[in-house]
């Protein structure tokens, strides 16, 4: 049994691909991991997923970099995203927002599921076609969902793995603030090397 890493973008595992010394490849085979980059969004990530997760793999874990709405915590941080939701999966009515689930339709939320001890602080993410930038999405989010993090690929990640049983883990380090578009409020690359320290020490316990 292997674990499946899986990342949105190359340059999210960067350092992780050179620790490894893996071949440049969006599926890269090895002893104790394969490596999937699926493109960014929740579209690309679940045809990437259709084609390569199987019950061959006991574990997935979804790397990636995420903006915060929390501003108590600093940009850098990496954390355990133990739940995630599809927050724009469903229907509006009115002003009233009717999920997946309130249609009957499917589930909207999913959560982390692994046997391992993962020492990270636990948050909670949505998932977003669209990444917020304006106070009025900013506001509406944090009162339907009080979301820690958000991403474009986290909960369909969960999705994917629950179809087959597997378990799943996401972790996600700090980028930026959810706030109106900034580049040069951003830390991607603080982001990025804390992530990818934490992946590569996580990933080699296994070997």
């Amino acid at each position: 049994m292997k674990t499946l890493v899986v990342a949105a973008t190359k340059a999210e595992l960067t350092f992780f691909y050179q620790h490894f010394n893996l071949p440049d490849g969006d599926f890269v085979e090895s002893k104790n991991f394969d490596l999937l980059i699926t493109g960014v969004g929740m579209v690309a990530t679940a045809f990437a997923l259709g084609k390569h997760l199987s019950s061959k793999y006991n574990l997935v874990v979804n790397f990636g970099i995420a903006g915060s709405f929390d501003r108590d915590i600093a940009l850098g941080t990496v954390l355990n995203i133990a739940e995630d939701t599809f927050a724009e999966l469903g229907a509006e009515n009115g002003d009233e927002f009717l999920t997946i689930s309130d249609l009957g339709f499917g589930e909207n939320h999913y959560t982390s599921k692994t046997n391992k001890s993962i020492n990270l602080p636990m948050a909670k993410g949505i998932t977003m076609n669209c990444v917020t930038g304006s106070e009025k999405s900013i506001k509406n989010l944090m009162k339907r969902l009080n979301p820690t993090t958000e991403s474009m690929e986290g909960a369909a990640v969960f999705y994917a793995s629950k179809q087959l049983n597997i378990d799943c883990l996401q972790i996600r380090s700090i980028s930026n603030y959810v706030e109106p578009r900034n580049k040069d409020n951003w830390k991607i690359g603080l982001a990025i090397k804390n992530l990818n320290d934490w992946a590569i020490a996580f990933v080699g316990e296994m070997n």
